[in-house]
């Protein structure tokens, strides 16, 4: 297998996030559909847009020459982390609030991580990646302002002296 530059494993990184986004916005679907219709077509447009993002990922990894399986095995391992987290996060138990407050901290991973591919690739100076990080990083800014302004939502609709 290609040895990976930081670059390459940084993008396989947010690859797999965006796909991971697309897993946990359809199990906060079903966790707020009920009792709070009224997000699940943000939920909906985020899941969308990580979508359309994972396609982006996917071709830009192509088109680093020998090295887009690598890149996307890079995907993967990131992948099964963060599977355990939210099969732990959003356990049986799991209400909206608890599946927003999961999606704030994964927004805020998938922020950080793509700032930190930003940042790479101001020496590498790859063209396609910085237009790549142009487009989706106020997308995953948006993400996390959305996410964590529901959360607050929620919470102020919670009884706070109610058992857990």
């Amino acid at each position: 297998m290609a040895e990976l530059t930081k670059l390459e494993a940084k993008l396989g990184e947010v690859t797999e996030l965006v796909k991971a986004a697309q897993a946990a916005t359809k199990k906060v679907i079903t966790l707020a559909k009920e009792e709070h219709p009224e997000v699940v077509s943000r939920l909906e447009q985020m899941h969308e847009e990580a979508a359309e993002t994972e396609r982006r990922c996917t071709d830009l990894a192509g088109s680093f020459e020998g090295k887009r399986t690598a890149i996307l095995e890079e995907a993967q391992a990131t992948k099964s982390k963060g599977g355990e987290m939210m099969s732990t996060y959003l356990d049986e138990d799991a209400d909206a609030l608890d599946g927003f407050e999961f999606l704030t901290m994964a927004e805020a991973g998938e922020v950080g991580h793509w700032s930190v591919l930003k940042t790479l690739n101001e020496k590498a100076g790859s063209e396609p990646v910085r237009e790549l990080v142009e487009w989706a990083l106020p997308i995953q800014r948006g993400h996390f302002a959305g996410v964590t302004e529901t959360s607050l939502k929620l919470a102020s609709e919670e009884d706070p002296d109610e058992p857990a």
